[in-house]
């Protein structure tokens, strides 16, 4: 019996991938971003175990929304790959029963190889880039931003279609060198059919203070529409410097 843990799921997500899409959040992450919005997904015990059929459940009645808009099933997390058997299943299901669109939205902390499988039955991937740079990283999320480089690589040197996300908050992702080397590393890949930027915000404070953490971004703003369009041309510049190389 294939079962996983599921933190929660919503019907009817509409950035979580093309069209309107089924998105199911999966429990347990191995970073700890430090603007985490989920951090009661951290817990690799957590959620709720719920089995294969009673996912499908959630998704049918609503097929006719997904079909007419392009749209289809997303799995999210925390990390959806930390349960790639129960996720590839899922996949593999929604494809032979109703011929779904699969987004797999992932911050790539995981091995190309190791999760090949549920990738062949992955459409899209949504990569989170957290922090170009690897101390930042580390300090942001408290893991290397190595796999996650390594996964994007992996996905471009096997011609997978790729949209990439970055969470941009003040103060830790405004330095200019970082934002032209994310965009340079960005131009080297295949497959990118879209680039964007995530405006940090604060509303998942009230779930840091409900698990009794202090919450490390406490007083940082979200940012300005003119820094966020700097973050923009600065990537879009490094891009065009790998793609001239």
């Amino acid at each position: 019996m294939v079962t996983g843990r599921v933190h929660s799921l919503e019907t009817f997500g509409t950035v979580d991938g093309p069209g309107i899409r089924f998105v199911l959040f999966m429990q347990g992450c191995l970073m700890q971003c430090q603007y985490c919005h989920n951090p009661d997904t951290w817990n690799l015990d957590g959620g709720k175990v719920m089995q294969l059929e009673e996912v499908l459940a959630e998704i049918e009645p609503y097929l006719n929304y997904y079909r007419s808009s392009g749209g289809g099933l997303t799995v999210s997390g925390g990390e959806p790959t930390l349960q790639a058997p129960f996720v590839k299943a899922l996949f593999k299901a929604v494809k032979e029963r109703w011929n779904l669109h699969t987004t797999l939205d992932s911050n790539g902390y995981n091995d190309g190889e190791k999760i090949h499988e549920l990738l062949e039955v992955t459409d899209l991937v949504m990569l989170d880039l957290k922090h170009i740079n690897n101390e930042k990283h580390k300090k942001l999320t408290g893991v290397s931003n190595e796999r996650t480089l390594k996964l994007a690589q992996w996905l471009s040197d096997h011609e997978r279609k790729m949209w990439i996300r970055h969470v941009f908050v003040p103060g830790i992702h405004d330095a200019e060198e970082d934002l032209i080397a994310l965009g340079e590393f960005i131009g080297t890949l295949k497959g990118v059919e879209k680039f964007e930027i995530l405006p940090y915000h604060q509303m998942g404070i009230y779930k840091w203070q409900s698990l009794g953490r202090i919450y490390p971004l406490d007083g940082v703003p979200s940012p300005t529409d003119e820094e966020v369009e700097r973050a923009y041309r600065l990537i879009e510049q490094g891009r065009r410097q790998a793609t001239c190389v």
